[in-house]
Parts: structure tokens; C-alpha cells; sequence
């Protein structure tokens, strides 16, 4: 039997924070508890499951005594914030008269949408929605990831692959993830893709490195272009070159200019 276990809670509470903060008595916790569902499930929706999509990969809720504090992470923010706020303040309003309470909605744009777990996840199941090929799907997004920054991708897909009789699973894998590392940074999502014949599931993990250090990775990968055009210079003197032995040539009408030719 193995003992797998989710990345996410796995490092909740050590080097992970929760996605939800608060303290609530016995009697008002399954209360509060059912609450949370009910927002991720309204947002996830309104902007992941109907047309424009806002991309949004994670929900943070924290309560205080009388406000609620949602804090959106998407990919796309202008989709989420509107033309002059005009979808946030909606999304509040609905909010509230979900709830009953008041309700503070923020928006946090992921700046590297190919390093995020569930943004590929989800993407990848769009794509098998509409009849990509799986093994040319799962390497493309594999390859974005690392050419992105990641130290590590692992994409699993499950189910009835490519409409074939019996469900298999396929896998890919680029780089290392430690999974028993705690303080490996590895992001963890799962999507299912509803095709026409039949669900297919999929597991992504995204090893970023380890807690602190993707700053100074992501730095490093971004000095690596001005490198390459420092050397660009040394091919334009080239011509130069051949342009001095060119008048250095008719000096020597001992024939020695045909010698330097030959050479």
C-alpha cells in the first residue's frame, strides 16, 4: 500500500500558510466552515467555468469579527477587477447577500502563470476537452514550465486516454522533485477533463526550489540574454578585418598579397 500524501497539506502549517484564517467557537465552526466552501465554489464558477475566463488559481479567506477578507489569485486580473472595478464591486455584492456579511474582495495577479500548479492543470484539461493529443499536450506544458524557471515537472493523466477501450495511465517527467523535502517549494494541482468519453484526470507538480531561493534563480535565468548579445559585437568587427587585408593586399606586388589569400 502506498503512503501518498498531497504536497499542499503535506507543508501546510510548516513552510506553507492555510488558505483559510480564522477562529471560530464550536457551535459557529461548521458554520463558517460550510461558508468557505460555498464562496470558493461560487467563485470558481463565475471566472473558471464560463466565458471570459479569469484564471483564478487560489482563494485566500480571512475573517475578522465582523468583515470577511477574500483575496483572489488569477492570471488574468483585468478580467476579475473589470472596466473601472465594476466586476469586483458585482463580485462583492453577490458575496454579501451569499454570506450575510460584509465582504472585502482583493486581487493578486500571478506573474508566471506556466510556474502555477493548478493554472497548468487546468489548462491541460481544457485542451483534452477539445481532443488534443494528451502526449503532445502534457510535453508542451512541460517544457513551458521549465523553460519558465521550474527545477522540476511531473504531469500525470489518467483515464480513457485518447478514447482507447481499457483507461491507462501516462506520465511525464522533467528535472527532480523531492516530495519528502519539506523545504522544497512543490506546487501540487489536480483538473479533470470531461470528454465525450469519459472523464480523465490530471495531477501536476511543480518543483520551484526551495523556500527563499526562487528570487535569486529567476534573477539568474534573466542575465543570461544580455550575455549572449554582448557577443554580437565581436561578429560585426569581423568585416572590418577582412576590409584591412583587402588594402593591406595590393603593398606587395611580389605576389605575396596572393600568399596571404591562399593562407
Amino acid at each position: 500500500m502506498g503512503q501518498k500524501t498531497s504536497p499542499i497539506g503535506f507543508r501546510t502549517g510548516i513552510t506553507l500558510g492555510w488558505q483559510s484564517t480564522w477562529f471560530a467557537p464550536k457551535a459557529s465552526y461548521g458554520d463558517f466552515l460550510v461558508e468557505d466552501q460555498k464562496i470558493r465554489k461560487y467563485i470558481d464558477n463565475k471566472f473558471n467555468r464560463q466565458m471570459p475566463k479569469g484564471a483564478v488559481a487560489k482563494i485566500e479567506i480571512i475573517r475578522t469579527r465582523n468583515e470577511v477578507n477574500v483575496t483572489l489569485h488569477s492570471a488574468r486580473p483585468g478580467v476579475v477587477i473589470g472596466p473601472r472595478g465594476g466586476e469586483v464591486d458585482k463580485l462583492r455584492e453577490e458575496l454579501e447577500e451569499l454570506t450575510g456579511r460584509k465582504v472585502i474582495v482583493n486581487v493578486v495577479e500571478i506573474k508566471e502563470p506556466d510556474l502555477n500548479a493548478t493554472l497548468v492543470a487546468e489548462a491541460i484539461a481544457e485542451q483534452l476537452a477539445k481532443r488534443a493529443s494528451f502526449r503532445r499536450t502534457m510535453k508542451q506544458f512541460c517544457e513551458s514550465a521549465m523553460t519558465a524557471g521550474a527545477q522540476g515537472v511531473k504531469i500525470m493523466c489518467a483515464g480513457r486516454l485518447a478514447g482507447s477501450e481499457m483507461a491507462r495511465t501516462e506520465m511525464q517527467k522533467l528535472g527532480s522533485i523531492p516530495l519528502h523535502t519539506l523545504d522544497a517549494n512543490v506546487d501540487y494541482a489536480i483538473a479533470t477533463a470531461r470528454t465525450t468519453y469519459g472523464a480523465i484526470g490530471i495531477k501536476v507538480w511543480i518543483y520551484k526550489g526551495k523556500f527563499g531561493e526562487e528570487i535569486p534563480q529567476s534573477s539568474r535565468r534573466r542575465t543570461r540574454a544580455p550575455r549572449r548579445a554582448a557577443a554580437a559585437p565581436a561578429e560585426t568587427t569581423a568585416p572590418t578585418r577582412t576590409a584591412g587585408t583587402d588594402v593591406a593586399a595590393p603593398k606587395d606586388s611580389s605576389g605575396s598579397g596572393d600568399s596571404n589569400i591562399k593562407a
